[in-house]
C-alpha cells in the first residue's frame, strides 16, 4: 500500500461499502519520519486492551458455534449462554472505552472496511499518517490501526477528512465490514417500519 499513488489509494478506499454513522475516533497524527509497523507486527504495538478484546471475541464466536445445533433441544441453555456472552461484550466495551482519549477525540461521519471520514476543526494535509482508535459501541468493540489522509475537504467551518486504513488487521477490517452491514440492515428496518406506520 505504501507504494500506491493517491489515485490508487482513493480507488481502494472506494472499493468498500461505507455507511453514514457517527463513531467516536481518536486521531493521533504521526511524525513524517515515523515508520509504520508491518501488518504482522500490529499486535506488538497496539494497546493491550485492544489485543485481549479481539482474542475474547474470537474465543466467544468459537465457543458459541457448536450451540447452533442445540437451539431446538436446549433453548434455555442457549439463551443463558447468549446472555453471558452479552455480559462479557458489555464489560469489554467498558474496558475499551477507557482507551478513549478526550484530547484526540473526533466524530466520524461514515466508515467502512477501507477507511473512515471524520469531522475535524483543522486541515490535515493529504499524506499525513495517523494512529487511529475506532470505538464501535453497537458491536461492543474497538479497533486500533493506522491510517493516511487521502482527502481533506472544507465543509462550512470545519473539514471532512478521509483516512484510508494502511495498517489494519484482517479480522478488524472484517469487523468493520460486518458492523457497516449490520447498521445498514437496522436502518432499512427502521425505514420500513416508518413506511408501514404511515
Amino acid at each position: 500500500m505504501d507504494n500506491l499513488s493517491l489515485e490508487q489509494k482513493q480507488a481502494q478506499f472506494d472499493e468498500f461499502f461505507m455507511i453514514a454513522h457517527p463513531l467516536k475516533i481518536n486521531i493521533t497524527p504521526l511524525d513524517d519520519d515515523f515508520t509504520l509497523p508491518d501488518t504482522g507486527e500490529l499486535d506488538d504495538v497496539m494497546p493491550y486492551a485492544f489485543r485481549i478484546a479481539n482474542e475474547m471475541s474470537s474465543i466467544q464466536s468459537q465457543a458459541l458455534r457448536p450451540l447452533r445445533g442445540l437451539s431446538d433441544h436446549a433453548t434455555e441453555l442457549v439463551d443463558y449462554l447468549h446472555l453471558q456472552s452479552r455480559k462479557i461484550d458489555l464489560m469489554m466495551s467498558y474496558i475499551l472505552q477507557q482507551q478513549d482519549e478526550p484530547d484526540t477525540r473526533f466524530e466520524a461521519l461514515k466508515f467502512g472496511g477501507g477507511g473512515i471520514v471524520v469531522h475535524h476543526h483543522d486541515v490535515i494535509p493529504v499524506g499525513t499518517k495517523a494512529e487511529l482508535k475506532l470505538f464501535l459501541n453497537e458491536e461492543a468493540a474497538a479497533i486500533f490501526c493506522y491510517g493516511e489522509v487521502i482527502t481533506c475537504q472544507q465543509a462550512e467551518d470545519e473539514y471532512h477528512i478521509a483516512f484510508i486504513f494502511n495498517r489494519i488487521r484482517e479480522e478488524d477490517q472484517e469487523l468493520l465490514v460486518r458492523a457497516s452491514l449490520h447498521l445498514q440492515t437496522q436502518q432499512l428496518r427502521k425505514r420500513s417500519q416508518k413506511r408501514n406506520q404511515s
